[in-house]
């Protein structure tokens, strides 16, 4: 944590500040590359899955109910009446996907970032998140995909349990219905995560400039709550059409992305796009705020474990 005095600071020093600071530890990172780049990476690939693995299920585990509401809205036609009862029905099986998914992702994010930061100018810092969220969505969505087609035929009751619900989608409708909706999901997804993961990113940096120390716990999860509602809310309709794909079964009601949109939108009106923003903004709101918060935790706590990161910590969202 830096110590400096405080006083009156314009909005070009600040800017001056900080390309000053990125580039300093740009210059740091690049100095000791040949000394520990292996091992740093390593580390941070371990770290960030670990820490993103634990993050996701805490998540998944307390925001499960919000989840299975946003569904069972958005697979409703036109004024269909949704059942307010079974909210946590499927999070067992949705946490043994979540748990891989969301390990990769920020293993690979972590690692990715650093790397990327190392390679663009000080002032390109946006885009190296924003590609690096996109790469680590891509990565995770071998297991994310599959685990959100079984989670959400769950929630609208299609299934009993998720070992059933493999079995009987594989023998039904073939392997590829677990990939149900894939070109959809990444979509929504790889623009979310990139959205996401950007703006948070971009935020830290500029409240930590600004306020000359790290964020607390409360100041990490007011952000990450912020990142998670903006972009929850303009990803929406995206989410719609995924979900309805993904739901559909052998009924084949829509042939392809453009065919849902166009439907939706011919048989319900453009305003279903929007259905379940409400909860969508709400649990991943919510589900920014802890995410974020027991990320950077579990990342300090295993930061601490590693004596040579006494006074450099490698996977600092910086």
């Amino acid at each position: 944590m830096r110590s400096e005095t405080s006083s009156h600071v314009t909005p070009n020093t600040l800017k001056h500040q900080l390309h000053t600071q990125m580039g300093t530890e740009k210059s740091v990172a690049s100095a000791g590359i040949k000394e520990d780049k292996p091992f740093d990476l390593l580390r941070s690939l371990y770290d960030g899955a670990i820490a993103g693995g634990i993050a996701g299920i805490v998540v998944e585990t307390v925001l499960y109910p919000i989840d299975t509401i946003k569904t069972r809205l958005q697979a409703a036609h036109g004024g269909g009446r949704i059942i307010i009862k079974g909210l946590y029905f499927g999070l067992a099986g949705n946490l043994a996907g979540v748990l891989p998914a969301s390990a990769i992702f920020v293993g690979v994010y972590e690692p990715m970032k650093h790397t990327l930061l190392k390679s663009f100018p000080a002032n390109f810092s946006a885009l190296a998140h924003l590609t690096a969220g996109a790469i680590g969505g891509a990565a995770s969505s071998l297991v994310r995909v599959p685990t959100e087609v079984v989670k959400q035929r769950m929630q609208m009751g299609q299934f009993s349990s998720a070992v059933d619900a493999v079995h009987l989608i594989v023998s039904r409708e073939g392997f590829r219905s677990l990939y149900a909706g894939y070109g959809s999901f990444l979509l929504r997804d790889l623009p979310f995560d990139a959205i996401q993961f950007c703006i948070y990113e971009q935020l830290r940096l500029g409240y930590k400039l600004a306020a000359k120390r790290e964020m607390n716990d409360p100041e990490n999860a007011i952000i990450g709550a912020f990142a998670g509602a903006v972009t929850g809310a303009v990803t929406t309709p995206l989410d719609v059409i995924k979900t309805r794909l993904m739901v559909q079964g052998s009924t084949k009601q829509y042939k392809g992305i453009y065919d849902c949109l166009r439907t939706i939108i011919k048989e319900e009106g453009s305003h279903a796009l929007l259905k379940g923003m409400g909860p969508r903004v709400l649990w991943i709101g919510l589900g920014g705020s802890i995410f974020f918060v027991v990320l950077e935790k579990t990342k300090q706590m295993l930061a601490q474990r590693h004596p040579r990161s006494q006074n450099r910590d490698p996977l600092k969202l910086d």
